[in-house]
């Protein structure tokens, strides 16, 4: 077991940001979007009030309302609003689709839900938006919509005059909405590839957390003098804790993208913002230095990486531009980060080192000589689950310990994964791990995207089948490289299936539903 535990004291979202005004100054630019829009902390802190009382109007206190936007400083602006009204934001993943958005909203009793209508149009999403409006929430009323050009409209000089006098008692005003440490700030949601989606529930405590031990783990690394670039979607824990919260209490500048998918219009703002930190997944890392013309990515002097493994070619790709990439490890339930590599001890092939005030538990499985499922237990492991079968109700974790479901190994403090315990198929009675598949198909095929679903075989149970974007792959090949690394016959796919693009989640993870269905319409073709 591992861990240093400091006693440093956390707040609320709202408080967090009001010790960043003081520590770093009220006139220093927070956050920028692609908009141009610049947000000062005093800006930061006067929008988040007159915005934050709009949005609360007819909602109780510790009500959760969910936000359905972009990385636009208008979102940064609702959350730390709802915030500093003693509210909980639920963060709606928009690329989800109607049944899992509704299935959130009921699951967490959201009765309203606040976006945009230029997103909704630019996004194309008024269908997903009818959809909503048709269904009922858990209290039989149709869901709330509200849009933030309708309530921006709607505000007077008697709202911007209460909020500057608001502003100027910030910290008394906020704490009269008695909004604890251990209330929750933020619901996230799970992907819902296994189901409908979860709501992974945030407190303060966890998220202020989270921002303390990832820049205190950085040891000098990060500085207020570095500009983060982030253009990962904030419903997801890494551009939420990571990407955002992080910079922003500690005095680092956020500029936002909206899109992760915008390889080549990404790649322009790196230069024309100056930016010196990318946080990114290796998918949407790789896209970028392939788009980026010469120079555009020259500023970047730190990328971490998280949410998928980092593969050979994409590293070696950036250190061309002499940038080194630092791996890392998360989990949502755990705010998100765990763990990361730094500058002067970066082990390639690891996910660094375990951040302060983290404990480790390794719990051996069946089957697996080296390593264990990791167990973790800290000030930023979540609140608890809701689930749709019992909305509104906490699942808390046991004694505070989350169940990664990773198996890893630690090695010198450095943790190592070595595959997942819930991706296994039972091949004729022989548990398979299908990640140790997919690091097997990368090894044959480096540059490439390799994923291995199980589907349903009436003979063995289950059957293996690899979808890759790998050109010129074939069975032969991954079976000698099985040969030769001693892997059992059992373990070789019973079919590769070649796409143009391995489908992905919002957040840059593999959208394991979608790459299922497509191996199920192959194998219906053949």
């Amino acid at each position: 077991m591992t861990g240093t535990v400091t006693h440093t004291q956390d707040t609320t979202l709202f408080s967090a940001l009001l010790g960043a005004r003081r520590r770093h100054g009220g006139k220093t630019i927070a956050v920028e979007d692609a908009d141009g829009q610049k947000l000062s902390y005093d800006r930061l802190v006067l929008a988040s009030l007159i915005l934050g009382e709009q949005l609360c109007r007819g909602s109780r206190r510790r009500e959760t309302i969910g936000l359905l936007l972009p990385n636009v400083g208008g979102l940064v602006i609702a959350l730390l609003g709802l915030n500093a009204f003693g509210r909980v934001a639920a963060l709606l993943n928009f690329t989800a689709g109607p049944r899992n958005l509704h299935s959130a909203i009921n699951t967490a009793l959201i009765r309203t839900v606040v976006t945009s209508r230029r997103f909704v149009q630019v996004a194309k999403l008024d269908s997903l938006i009818d959809a909503l409006q048709r269904e009922t929430t858990h209290s039989g009323q149709p869901v709330r919509i509200v849009f933030l050009e309708d309530v921006r409209a709607g505000i007077g000089m008697f709202d911007k005059l209460q909020g500057s006098i608001r502003s100027l008692v910030a910290e008394r005003f906020h704490r009269r909405q008695r909004m604890a440490l251990s209330d929750p700030a933020v619901v996230l949601f799970t992907s819902g590839t296994e189901g409908l989606p979860k709501g992974v529930v945030l407190t303060n405590g966890n998220l202020t957390a989270n921002s303390r031990q990832i820049f205190a783990h950085a040891n000098g690394a990060l500085s207020p003098a570095d500009i983060v670039l982030n253009p990962l979607p904030i419903f997801h824990s890494f551009g939420l804790t990571a990407s955002t919260l992080m910079p922003l209490f500690n005095g680092l500048k956020v500029v936002l993208y909206p899109n992760p998918l915008h390889y080549a219009e990404v790649a322009r703002l790196i230069l024309s913002s100056g930016a010196t930190v990318l946080m990114a997944t290796d998918t949407f890392l790789n896209g970028y230095i392939r788009a980026a013309k010469p120079g555009e990515l020259n500023s970047i002097r730190l990328v971490v990486a998280g949410a998928e493994a980092v593969k050979d070619d994409t590293r070696r790709r950036w250190a061309e531009l002499g940038t080194e990439i630092l791996e890392g490890y998360g989990a949502t339930e755990c705010s998100p980060v765990i763990s990361y590599n730094l500058p002067g001890s970066n082990r390639f092939g690891t996910v660094g080192r375990v951040l302060p005030e983290i404990e480790t538990e390794i719990v051996p499985v069946p089957g697996h000589a080296e390593g264990g499922r990791l167990r973790v237990r800290g000030p930023n492991v979540m609140a608890g689950y809701l689930t749709s079968d019992n909305p509104g109700v906490i699942a808390r974790p046991q004694d505070g310990w989350h169940d990664t479901g990773d198996i890893v190994t630690i090695d010198d403090g450095y943790i190592t994964i070595k595959g997942r315990a819930r991706r296994f198929a039972k091949i004729a009675g022989e548990m398979v791990s299908l990640s140790a598949i997919e690091m097997l198909a990368s090894r044959v095929w480096p540059q490439s995207k390799n994923v291995v679903v199980s589907l349903a075989d009436a003979r063995r149970g289950e059957q293996l089948v690899l979808v890759t974007d790998a050109t010129g792959c074939s069975l032969d090949a991954l079976r000698e490289r099985a040969r030769l690394e001693g892997f059992s016959e059992l373990w070789i796919p019973k079919a590769i299936i070649p796409v143009e693009e391995i489908p992905v989640l919002g957040t840059g993870k593999v959208d394991l539903t979608a790459t299922t269905a497509l191996a199920k319409q192959a194998r219906g073709r053949a």
